[in-house]
C-alpha cells in the first residue's frame, strides 16, 4: 500500500502527513479530528483540498501537529494535506493551486520592542 507524506507550515505550527487509501479517517495525533478541533469550521478548513481535488473519502489522513494554536494549525494540516495529494498526482496541481492551497502563509508575528506596550502599541505621549 503507498503511503504519500508531507509537511505544513503556519504561523508556529507544524503538521506532518501521512495519506494513504482508505475511507476517509482524520487522525490527529492520536485523536479523531472532531476531538481535537472542536469547531466545525477548522474541519471544514481541513478538508478544502479533499474538496477541490474531488478525492472525499478516499484516503486516510494520519497527522502529527506541533506548535501554535489551533487556527495555525489546521492551516499547517491543509497544506500538508495538499502537498501530499500533489505528491499522489501532479494533475490535482492546477485545482489546488488555483484555490491557494499550495502557497504557504509566510506571516508570522512581529515582535515586541524595548520601550513600548506591544509590537506596535505605544504609550500614552504626554507634553508636559
Amino acid at each position: 500500500m503507498e503511503v504519500y507524506s508531507a509537511t505544513g507550515r503556519r504561523k508556529s505550527s507544524v503538521a506532518r502527513v501521512r495519506l494513504k487509501p482508505g475511507k476517509g479517517s482524520i487522525v490527529i495525533n492520536g485523536r479523531e479530528v472532531l476531538d481535537y478541533f472542536k469547531r466545525e469550521t477548522l474541519k471544514m478548513v481541513i478538508e478544502q483540498p479533499f474538496e477541490v481535488t474531488e478525492t472525499i473519502g478516499k484516503f486516510d489522513v494520519h497527522a502529527n501537529i506541533d506548535g501554535g494554536g489551533l487556527t495555525g494549525q489546521a492551516g499547517a494540516l491543509r497544506l500538508g494535506i495538499s502537498r501530499a495529494l500533489l505528491a499522489w498526482s501532479a494533475e490535482t496541481r492546477p485545482a489546488l493551486k488555483s484555490a491557494g492551497f499550495l502557497t504557504r502563509d509566510s506571516r508570522e508575528v512581529e515582535r515586541k520592542k524595548y520601550g513600548q506596550p506591544k509590537a506596535r502599541k505605544r504609550f500614552q505621549f504626554s507634553k508636559r
